[in-house]
């Protein structure tokens, strides 16, 4: 099966496709630009879902839930917002369709027209500050702290599963302060809680910083994101956490009593990640023989292979490696038995590769008889005989080397492939002979961000806010700079 598709050498596009697919993680659907995400990926998602909860939780957020309809009138109120999210609203006009008196199927009904026309979500800051305003009277009421699981439509028109269709499942923190104080600490709070994920979790190292106005999320005072850098040298948001000021709070007359007795607006936050860190998590690890998935994330951790000619070998095999499974389950393992007849162990040590199942357990007869089981580690693809009052403690061993070498491995290929630009043509060689991070002088004009653009394709991806700054000057237009910014094309 892993001779079968296309390498990251040859087809980088198609490689990432074929192991969408061909892992059973996801597949294109009837409706254009929208994905079936497939059990495999959604356990996958699942267990992404299951370790954000808690992180957002344990921070003190519940979650709740709000409308997937928005009137129309609300983008209205904050002319940056809707200018960002403009073209790709989904509107609904009617709400029921008749046959059709010609006999041609269904059409509209053109007297079900809404009074008022609905937009698909798109993201829910409108509807839930409208909601807010009646939430919030007083200091007492706040802060607010929720964040909603959901799925929303943005109407692209190039689409690529998980990292960019037309619906998609996200999760968006909507926080409610009363001080700009109060409001930059969640920010900066939320931003650590992606890093931390995406390193702890999904062994992916990322960068952490603010974004460019000209990158900065619609209706936003600041935006920050956390960057990670995929196996073809291009970036990757990962994760974005806003600094929303009063803006939506005015948009929306969101108003509370203070302490002192005053009437203020309140401040607010919202931060997200969506399914495309699923397209994440294939980018940064997979090989030319499949999936490689990080034991933290992995929906099974560990897989038992029985191999038999006969049924009594069957038997006695099958038999040991029901003990290992209910070994290694009691030690909280997500571990899986394949003991199908309908599919021979070459096949099944395939098929477990390509779905990046971390560790792989091999028993047969002469495993039974001299005690021991073979192990194979997806990363590396390395085997080893193990005995077997051995095995439980030696797969919990590699798990954790596994998550900790992926991690490594990625830390590496990035710390790899950033590199410094001083000068204009050095900056374009870079991006078309190697790629990756370029870390360049860049004179703080939307201007010149946008003629680089438009020139290379490379976007400024973070401007770090860390203290090392180094003036210098602009890789494009020479003029003075303050500190180098992080370049790169990105999906």
């Amino acid at each position: 099966m892993a001779k079968e598709f296309s390498t990251r050498e040859e087809n980088y596009s198609k490689w990432y496709n074929d192991i969408v697919q061909r892992a059973g993680l996801a597949e294109s659907s009837a409706v254009r630009g929208c994905m079936v995400i497939k059990p495999y990926g959604y356990a996958i998602w699942e267990k992404m879902q299951g370790a954000l909860d808690k992180m957002f939780k344990d921070t003190g957020h519940a979650n709740a839930y709000f409308p997937l309809f928005i009137p129309k009138s609300f983008f209205s109120r904050e002319a940056d917002h809707v200018e960002g999210f403009a073209k790709e609203c989904a509107v609904v006009t009617h709400y029921r369709l008749k046959n059709d008196p010609e006999g041609k199927g269904v059409v509209v009904d053109g007297d079900a027209k809404l009074e008022e026309e609905l937009v698909i979500r798109p993201t829910s800051e409108t509807i839930i500050w409208d909601t807010y305003r009646q939430w919030i009277q007083s200091y007492r009421d706040l802060p607010i702290l929720v964040n909603q699981w959901a799925n929303v439509v943005r109407w692209e028109m190039r689409t690529r599963m998980f990292l960019r269709t037309a619906e998609f499942l996200w999760q968006e923190g909507h926080t409610a302060h009363a001080t700009e104080k109060e409001a930059l600490e969640e920010t900066y709070q939320m931003l650590d809680v992606y890093a931390d994920f995406a390193e702890n979790f999904m062994a992916i190292p990322v960068l952490k910083g603010v974004k460019s106005e000209n990158e900065r999320f619609a209706g936003a005072v600041e935006t920050f994101c956390i960057e990670a850098l995929m196996q073809d040298g291009k970036a990757l948001q990962a994760g974005t956490s806003h600094f929303l000021g009063q803006n939506f709070a005015k948009a929306f007359d969101v108003k509370f009593a203070s302490k002192e007795g005053t009437l203020e607006h309140v401040w607010a936050t919202s931060w997200g990640v969506s399914t495309r860190l699923v397209g994440a998590l294939i980018m940064a690890h997979s090989d030319d023989n499949g999936l490689v998935l990080p034991p933290k994330l992995a929906p099974i951790q560990s897989v038992i292979v029985p191999i038999y000619k006969n049924d009594g070998q069957y038997d006695t095999v099958v038999g040991k490696a029901r003990e290992l499974y209910d070994a290694l389950k009691a030690k909280g393992i997500l571990v899986k038995l394949d003991d199908r007849d309908t599919h021979k162990p070459g096949w099944k040590f395939n098929e477990y590769e390509f779905k990046g199942v971390p560790v792989r357990l091999a028993i047969g007869p002469r495993d039974v008889e001299k005690g021991t089981v073979e192990l194979a580690r997806r990363d590396t693809l390395e085997k080893e005989v193990v005995s077997m009052d051995q095995v439980v403690e030696r797969v919990e061993t590699l798990l954790e080397d596994i998550q900790h070498n992926l991690y490594n491995r990625a830390l590496n290929f990035r710390n790899e492939n950033t590199r410094k630009a001083d000068t204009w043509e050095e900056f374009k060689q870079i991006l078309e002979e190697q790629g990756g991070f370029i870390e360049a002088h860049w004179d703080g004009t939307a201007e010149t961000e946008q003629r680089i653009k438009e020139e290379t394709k490379a976007t400024i991806r973070l401007i770090p806010y860390d203290e090392n700054k180094e003036a210098g000057k602009c890789v494009y237009s020479g003029e003075p700079s303050a500190r180098r910014v992080v370049f790169a094309r990105a999906y």
